[in-house]
């Protein structure tokens, strides 16, 4: 098993759209690039942490590359915004990739790369690609939050 951490805006909805995935083995929502060591919602929501709301991959990559994770992630959010994604806005909805190897830094920045020249987005893509911070658990309540409540996604 391999790990991939994404921050994409809200953290459900790209939840959500990881775990609908075949050889997506879990997707835990979080925390992560701040400076506060385990920072509740409240907090992260202060702006004050550093923290990105990201969701934490966990994949068996002979059923699903990181490439196509990656294409998951462009597709579940805007990334040309920055500190923003729809309605919500701060830092901790960021777009950013964190990378857990060389591997992974390589197809992500070769990913972001092929986006920006594709035109796809009329504006610069914005997306942070940095080394993987501690990963921190968000509370229980914001896990599997979308299907616990029966939507499938939150998009506006």
């Amino acid at each position: 098993m391999k790990k991939a951490t994404f921050g994409a805006g809200c953290f459900w909805g790209v939840e959500a759209a990881f775990r609908r995935i075949p050889g997506v083995v879990d997707a835990a929502v979080g925390y992560a690039g701040g400076h506060t060591e385990n920072p509740t919602y409240k907090e992260v929501c202060t702006d004050q942490t550093g923290h990105a709301e990201v969701v934490q991959v966990e994949y068996d990559p002979s059923k699903v590359s990181y490439s196509q994770l990656l294409d998951v992630f462009w597709n579940a959010h805007d990334p040309t915004q920055v500190n923003r994604q729809g309605p919500d806005y701060g830092s901790q909805y960021r777009t950013v990739i964190f990378y857990h190897d060389d591997e992974q830094k390589a197809e992500a920045e070769a990913s972001k790369r092929a986006l920006g020249e594709s035109r796809r987005f009329s504006r610069s893509i914005a997306t942070q690609i940095v080394p993987a911070a501690p990963f921190y658990r968000a509370e229980e309540y914001h896990q599997r939050y979308l299907e616990k409540r029966g939507m499938g996604s939150c998009h506006f």
